[in-house]
């Protein structure tokens, strides 16, 4: 067993194919949640796995109980639109109004999502047991920890995505109220996601992200858009009206799931 500890909910008692994982790790020192969708069907196995990171004050429920996540993709299952996924939405780790998804405090949040999570839900989640096909995909905070660590770790991803991104560390003063000097990071492609994408950008994988035209990160997505351009770094980005809310990420995150379909 890789953790010390490890808990799921019992699926004899239906959530809408929703089941939650707790698991102690070293890399949160104590435990972390992990809400898991699993499609319905006897013949599902080795499911692509989808990671989907929750922005500040949020926690593992956000997903699907702010955006309803799990109904989104089952729909899409239903209607032929995208095949069978399982989507696991983690907690960040709980650390003041939002962790980052980087490694500070003694803790090493972003390991927690490259390594812990999809550890545990292969482990525990049978449809996920020989699965070798990954997207990571994430909203405002969470945007930034998807798009940076699907830079920063390319061969572990089909695809990745954003919605309403945050794209750089000192954004996040937009949103916390502890110091940004607690984030940051000896390496400064840690604090900026085009850094890595630049690096690594004969390897990365298909990108999209998208923002709404009213939200305050709206400038900073462009930029990124700019600079991704500028570097001939291969990327669809979009834009739609609405602004930084739920109702926004609800309403699009079935286009992220069917564009991380057509990449396996």
């Amino acid at each position: 067993m890789p953790f010390r500890t490890q808990k799921i909910s019992d699926p004899t008692y239906p959530a809408d194919h929703l089941q939650f994982i707790t698991i102690k790790t070293a890399r949160l020192q104590g435990r972390g949640d992990i809400c898991v969708f699993v499609p319905p069907g006897e013949s599902n196995t080795d499911l692509p796995l989808c990671i989907l990171l929750h922005g500040v004050y949020g926690s593992s429920w956000s997903w699907a109980l702010n955006a309803g996540a799990h109904l989104t993709a089952l729909n899409l299952m239903r209607v032929g639109k995208i095949r069978p996924m399982i989507l696991a939405m983690p907690s960040d780790g709980l650390w003041g109004d939002g962790s980052g998804y980087l490694a500070h405090s003694g803790r090493d949040f972003e390991g927690w999502i490259t390594e812990d999570v999809p550890t545990a839900v292969g482990e525990m989640i049978p449809q996920a047991a020989s699965s070798t096909i990954s997207f990571i995909h994430g909203l405002s905070m969470g945007g930034f920890g998807a798009l940076r660590i699907g830079a920063k770790y390319p061969e572990k991803f089909q695809a990745i995505g954003g919605h309403s991104s945050i794209t750089s560390l000192d954004q996040m003063k937009l949103f916390v109220e502890e110091s940004l000097d607690v984030y940051t990071q000896m390496d400064s492609k840690d604090q900026d996601v085009f850094l890595w994408m630049q690096q690594n950008k004969d390897r990365l994988p298909p990108i999209r992200f998208d923002c709404g035209t009213d939200d305050l990160l709206i400038s900073y997505n462009r930029q990124l858009h700019q600079n991704l351009l500028g570097a001939g770094i291969l990327h669809e980005y979009e834009e739609f009206p609405g602004s930084h809310e739920w109702a926004y990420w609800a309403a699009h995150l079935g286009e992220m799931l069917i564009f991380f379909d057509q990449q396996y």
